[in-house]
């Protein structure tokens, strides 16, 4: 399950000590490094988004990722607030490159 972040966060610091902007592709996970792109797939529309793991989280049990505000409006589940999904770190190649993860 993947939840997101409040809008009462953006602004804050993460634990990786970047201040989190809600517009930015970026998620919590409880032990993937910092930096790491992942691809995160809603299981039941078939959307998907590719983040950058900058914080730590989520604290509620069943919860594998929290994304960004945006990464949940890409994804559509904003209203809903959580969604089955598939998390699956993109490859080595993809690590390397510097995508611009942000919504505008």
């Amino acid at each position: 399950m993947a939840s997101y972040y409040a809008r009462k966060y953006n602004g804050r610091k993460t634990a990786s000590g970047e201040i989190y902007d809600m517009r930015k592709m970026t998620a919590a996970h409880r032990t993937l490094p910092f930096g790491i792109k992942v691809r995160v797939i809603d299981l039941s529309s078939g959307r998907s988004v590719i983040v950058r793991i900058n914080d730590r989280g989520p604290f509620t049990k069943g919860r594998i990722i929290d994304l960004s505000l945006a990464a949940a409006q890409k994804l559509g589940i904003v209203e809903a607030g959580s969604a089955k999904v598939q998390a699956d770190l993109l490859p080595e190649s993809a690590q390397r490159t510097d995508l611009e993860l942000t919504t505008r």
